[in-house]
């Protein structure tokens, strides 16, 4: 094993983070070569810089104009140099600062300073890569976004272990029913047998659109120290992909991490957010990875954010430093929370619409889930398969929609017009009185 992963290990030895690591984990580390000295130069090499590979002139980078033309208000290292592996520091600083805006709870809990990372997938898989093992179990609800298995299954070999999503009364109405913490607590259980386990939780949650209450939020975070308490270690990673949508009353606007960052020693919690939804930059690929475990210093969280450096540096390298520098000088903006909340009350306003539109309906053969934020609803489908609703809402009237499984059929209410939605519901409707 290299002496820098060594080290790393020793820095992180009798924690949590260290006794969950994978074997790859164990064996990352972010090397002092290429990127590492390049960096040190940039601060110290007063006299010329030689190190990185990059053209530059008058220690500016070389452009193209007929690129820099199309981003006339970004100086040209805001837009063509590499961006460190970590990020854009002063981006990582201030999203570390909304971060405690948008959640109160953390309270004086202590957190890593976010990573960027190419868009929550990437950030997803980059923890799958350090804390997965062949054999480990990864417990999800039953209803997840089917990248989770690709990610932990498929490439990992981890073993996933689901749980029913919503408790067992009145959760196949869209009136009805709520998060399953009972379920969740008694899988978590059984997969910390092995002494470890890792828990994802995805809220406003894809596919079903639903978020947990106040008191569900409670009954989630009094779950996970319970089993934290038996001597479990815990890898708790919550992922905050359509952070901010929630359009009810009575729902935990914040996220998880807030509650779990300081629960117990024997946890381990992981943010994984961005701006992909939160600020409408879909292409962008820009997210954050935070890490917050009660008892973790800042030697800790240096020694977690080498080993997360060494996973980017192995495989992506670095995220796009134009997206970064658009986030920034949004972030900087006094007019973006306004802007997001325009943004909030248009697909608010396609949410009760929807909601409306359901409220009026009845059939034997599909059924609305519960759902109360973000994107997506969906449906149980109790006759045929959502697969098969699916095939024939495209042939036969040319809506689209995404079979989740074989009775869940998941549809975006985000990206369609308000005033297409009734006709939308018509379509599913009949099409599945058809089946």
């Amino acid at each position: 094993m290299n002496a820098l992963a060594i080290e790393l290990n020793t820095a992180l030895a009798g924690t949590a983070a260290e006794a969950l690591l994978s074997g790859l984990g164990r064996r990352m580390f972010f090397p002092r070569g290429i990127v590492a000295q390049s960096a040190e130069a940039k601060k110290g090499a007063t006299r010329a810089n030689a190190t990185i590979g990059i053209a530059t002139r008058g220690g500016k980078p070389v452009f193209l104009p007929t690129i820099r033309s199309l981003v006339p208000q970004l100086d040209p290292d805001e837009i063509f140099p590499y961006a460190p592996t970590q990020g854009v520091e002063k981006l990582r600083e201030l999203w570390k600062k909304d971060l405690v805006r948008k959640n109160p709870d953390i309270g004086d809990a202590t957190y890593s300073l976010p990573l960027v990372v190419p868009g929550l997938t990437c950030g997803i898989s980059t923890l799958a890569d350090l804390f997965a093992d062949k054999g480990d179990t990864l417990v999800l609800p039953d209803l997840h976004w089917d990248n989770y298995p690709l990610i932990f299954e498929t490439r990992r070999e981890a073993e996933v272990a689901t749980f029913p999503f919503f408790t067992a009364g009145g959760d196949k109405s869209a009136s009805g029913g709520g998060f399953n913490a009972a379920a969740m607590k008694e899988t978590l259980s059984r997969a910390a047998r092995k002494g470890k386990a890792i828990l994802l939780l995805n809220f406003p949650n894809n596919p079903t659109g639903y978020s947990p209450t106040v008191s569900e939020a409670q009954a989630i975070v009094d779950a996970i120290r319970e089993v934290a308490a038996g001597g479990a270690r815990l890898l708790v990673i919550l992922d905050d992909a359509y952070f901010g949508l929630y359009y009810e009353k009575g729902i935990y606007e914040q996220s998880l991490f807030a509650r779990v960052c300081a629960l117990h020693e024997n946890v381990l919690a992981a943010k994984v957010d961005g701006s992909t939804k939160e600020d409408l930059t879909w292409g962008f690929r820009t997210g954050f990875l935070t890490f917050g475990g009660k008892g973790l210093t800042g030697a800790h969280y240096d020694a977690l954010t080498r080993k997360l450096m060494g996973a980017l540096r192995s495989t992506i390298s670095n995220s796009s430093i134009l997206a970064q520098s658009l986030i920034l000088r949004s972030l900087e903006d006094p007019e973006r929370l306004a802007q997001k909340a325009e943004a909030a009350r248009m697909l608010r306003e396609r949410y009760l619409c929807a909601r409306s539109i359901l409220a009026k309906k009845k059939s034997a053969a599909i059924e609305p889930l519960p759902f109360n934020s973000g994107y997506f609803m969906s449906f149980n489908v109790k006759r045929g398969t959502a697969e098969a609703l699916r095939k024939a809402l495209l042939a036969d009237s040319g809506v689209g929609t995404i079979a989740i499984n074989d009775q869940t059929l998941r549809v975006a209410f985000s990206s369609v017009d308000v005033e297409k939605l009734e006709d939308l519901y018509e379509q599913i409707y009949a099409a599945a009185e058809k089946l």
